[in-house]
């Protein structure tokens, strides 16, 4: 479905969130939360190929443009108040789906209002990146997005070398990876905040996706396998031969995916 409208919705702190909505704004649909280093236009191909649901929200959550700012006030219970700003702002939306910290966003969020479905790809919880800390605040200080980027991909997602240098290669793929990490040492703090022993409580029916490619594996892998030792009642799919990144690499794919979990 082509995307139709974007709105702008009000959150904590003087900040904003825009939402770009896919299909009939008045149809009841699925709300799309992505994670870090991601925005709502790189979630543009999954969210025109899902069709099951009649229209589908993404959020561009704040600290990136044409979002607002994280803020002062900036920790994970931010991002769950955003996401309760959003889900207020579509009161037809009847399922969510978080990509990544999105996932765990979600999660949490299901714990203090009802959800009738909740699918999280790859959900990420502490310790996910906390060794990368220290080096990631230097980069912020410093305002270093070229070692930011270099950090997370090198330190944290363990991307060898080779494409790593392929990457920055590309002017124009390096150059939307550095605005894209301005908030990453705020938003990796978050995701090792302590949390409660059971997630997604008020959720009537949980997925958790993890891909083939990460099963049981560091860093996705573990942090999936945690995720799921708080989320007992859910339902664990596999999607063969995936990564992290099915987002850009498969999005057709994991759309079928959604579809299939509408009913």
């Amino acid at each position: 479905m082509e995307q139709t409208i974007q709105k702008r919705v009000s959150v904590g702190g003087g900040s904003w969130v825009t939402v770009d909505v896919h299909g009939d704004p008045g149809a009841p649909g699925l709300i799309l939360l992505p994670g870090v280093m991601s925005d709502a236009r790189a979630w543009r191909h999954v969210a025109s190929a899902i069709s099951t649901w009649p229209s589908v929200m993404v959020v561009n959550r704040r600290g990136r443009t044409p979002s607002g700012p994280l803020t002062d006030i900036y920790s994970l219970r931010t991002e769950v108040e955003d996401l309760d700003a959003v889900l207020d702002a579509f009161p037809g939306a009847s399922a969510v789906f978080g990509w990544s910290y999105g996932g765990l966003i979600a999660l949490l969020a299901a714990n203090e209002r009802p959800l009738g479905r909740l699918i999280a790809y790859e959900p990420v919880m502490r310790p996910f990146g906390r060794h990368a800390l220290p080096d990631l605040k230097a980069a912020r200080e410093n305002e270093d997005w070229d070692a930011t980027v270099d950090i997370v991909n090198r330190k944290i997602t363990g991307l060898d070398p080779a494409r790593v240098k392929a990457l920055r290669a590309d002017r124009q793929v390096w150059e939307a990876l550095r605005r894209l990490s301005e908030p990453l040492y705020d938003e990796t703090l978050a995701v090792n905040e302590p949390l409660p022993d059971a997630l997604a409580r008020k959720a009537d029916h949980v997925d958790l996706i993890v891909g083939g490619a990460n099963r049981s594996t560091a860093p996705y892998g573990t942090a999936f396998d945690d995720v799921c030792h708080r989320v007992p009642a859910a339902t664990v799919h596999e999607l063969p031969a995936q990564g992290h990144l099915v987002h850009l690499e498969a999005p057709e794919e994991l759309a079928r995916l959604i579809d299939r979990l509408s009913t």
